[in-house]
């Protein structure tokens, strides 16, 4: 990125929050963060999304939603023999969403996307796989420039991949893990290993007739292994050698917290990298008691759960750690924040996942800090106006707001004589660390302009400005590796606190900070990273690093 530029998109990002002001719709005490609506209709419901190291979002839902209210430019159309809805679409199904201007643009996906799966390769492109039907075997790869689209492969996959999960590996590859009636994993690329794995942790967690299995939580632990939870217990797997290397609890009560009873998980902050042994936490949070799927088919909605289950999968004899949330919740999306905090958003308040199957939603976010002590811990915030229900995404951007947009509960576009019709909406939520108030503490990156190659254990210095008091014990960087988020997880969402080894005063309230990068792939995958400097929990706007 060249100093020009750099500079730039932080004027463009600056005249974007002038322009746009986030509205509070709610003053109380009780309440922080405001909500802005950003787009009344992209003409297709975001039930997956992904942000791009050009600061733009790919969203996309499924070509058979039958025709979106948005045209494929210069007369392009789909035709494909196999959609269930239409043999002849000349509607686009995915769009790309410009952050810094605003604007978005029809793409074109060849095949169905239907509840896939996907992650960010090292270089930087989206490399998405699966779907339903024609697309089950499919892998399509989108690169981040302004006049790219989808690129599509045939049967890239070896196996059925429906409701799997994704993850990017330390040597680059991708992970894919499960989906329906898949009890294994594979790779992508197929450079190294081409079949695929037995999982049998996937058949025995799976209820009959409900599954309860799909779209399992996985995250790369310090040690290089994987950590997969599926249903309400977890293993830890050494992927490369296909075993199983530990087992953990089940999370007590036995509920499941897995599509259809869908909760969400996040990988919390990992930090202490001078340390000889790094700490690994995991946070479960909501989902369905046993028995809500089948219940809802019968039009019976039971509350969601209200427990969170917080495990150190690190520790030598694990155990689940259970907490209270102000707010029941299935089908909410857990986003981690720049300063290390975790925003739980969207879902509902009883039901479970599918078609109609959900009722109450919750409109308040809920901040989670992870480093309070229990029963301080949550913090209730402002609600938004639109329900996000089923198939709802959320995503971090670099400026610190958090994307908020889909919800269809349907087996089509819906938008009349139903509870919840199908939203179109993008808006994003401004959590309270964005409020003028912290202006004087907010820091800003002044340099260096670009960081586009950064070596894992070096030395990094960043120059930085703070108008206010400094407290410098209280100041530190973290590096957040963007998500692919649907169906309620966040596929690769990974944030690691580098901490803050020396600060040298420059005059006129700048400063040099420097920190020591990861030290290895485990505990932090190639590729494309957002840097923020955080100090006092208010976070800088992030730039774009990446690790190499």
């Amino acid at each position: 990125m060249s100093s020009l530029t750099f500079i730039l998109s932080v004027l463009l990002f600056q005249l974007l929050c002038t322009s746009h002001p986030c509205q509070r719709i709610l003053t109380s005490a009780a309440a922080g963060g405001r909500w802005q609506l950003l787009q009344k209709s992209i003409g297709i419901s975001a039930m997956h999304m992904q942000l791009l190291s050009n600061d733009r979002v790919v969203a996309f839902d499924r070509t058979d939603f039958g025709p979106s209210n948005l045209p494929l430019p210069k007369g392009k159309c789909r035709f494909d023999l196999n959609d269930t809805a239409l043999k002849q679409d000349c509607t686009a199904h995915s769009i790309e969403y410009d952050v810094l201007s605003n604007k978005f643009r029809p793409l074109m996906v060849q095949t169905d996307v239907w509840c896939s799966s996907g992650a960010v390769t090292p270089n930087g492109d989206l490399v998405q796989t699966g779907g339903f039907n024609d697309g089950e075997r499919k892998v399509r790869v989108f690169s981040p420039c302004s006049s790219c689209d989808w690129q599509e492969s045939n049967n890239g996959l070896a196996a059925r991949r429906w409701y799997s999960t994704n993850h990017i590996l330390p040597d680059g590859r991708q992970i894919i893990v499960g989906g329906r009636k898949q009890f294994n994993y594979e790779f992508v690329p197929k450079n190294i290993a081409a079949n695929t794995f037995d999982l049998p942790f996937l058949f025995e967690t799976n209820d009959r007739e409900v599954e309860n299995n799909l779209y399992p939580f996985v995250f790369l632990n310090v040690d290089g292994n994987l950590f997969v939870f599926a249903n309400n217990r977890a293993i830890l797997l050494d992927y490369v050698k296909n075993k199983v290397v530990k087992r953990y609890p089940t999370i007590p009560g036995g509920d499941p917290r897995s599509y259809p009873s869908t909760g969400s998980a996040v990988l919390l902050p990992l930090k202490n990298f001078k340390a000889s042994a790094i700490q690994a936490e995991v946070l479960v949070c909501g989902g369905a008691p046993k028995g809500s799927y089948s219940q809802a088919t019968q039009g019976e909605f039971i509350g969601a759960l209200k427990t969170c289950a917080r495990i150190i999968i690190t520790d030598p004899n694990p155990k689940w750690v259970i907490e209270t949330m102000p707010l029941a919740r299935v089908m909410g999306d857990m986003i981690l924040l720049p300063n290390g905090n975790v925003l739980l958003i969207n879902g509902a308040g009883s039901g479970s996942a599918g078609w109609e199957f959900g009722r109450n939603p919750v409109l308040n976010p809920v901040l989670y800090r992870p480093d309070n002590k229990i029963g301080t811990r949550f913090e209730t915030h402002t609600p938004t106006k639109i329900p996000r229900m089923y198939h709802s995404t959320a995503a971090l951007l670099r400026d610190g707001r958090v994307l908020v947009g889909g919800s269809n509960p349907h087996t089509y576009y819906n938008f009349t004589s139903v509870l919840f019709p199908t939203e179109l909406s993008l808006e994003a939520f401004c959590p309270p660390y964005l409020e003028a108030k912290f202006n004087n503490l907010r820091p800003t990156i002044v340099g260096p302009n670009s960081m586009s190659g950064i070596s894992y254990g070096k030395t990094l210095t960043l120059e930085m400005e703070i108008r206010g008091k400094v407290e410098e014990k209280l100041v530190w960087i973290t590096m957040v590796a963007p998500a692919f988020n649907t169906h309620s997880f966040s596929m690769n969402q990974r944030l690691l606190v580098l901490g803050n080894d020396k600060i040298t005063a420059l005059g006129e309230s700048r400063y040099n900070i420097e920190v020591r990068t990861p030290r290895s792939g485990n505990l932090a995958p190639a590729g494309f990273y957002l840097l923020f400097v955080v100090h006092q929990d208010i976070p800088s706007m992030g730039i774009w690093v990446k690790l190499q």
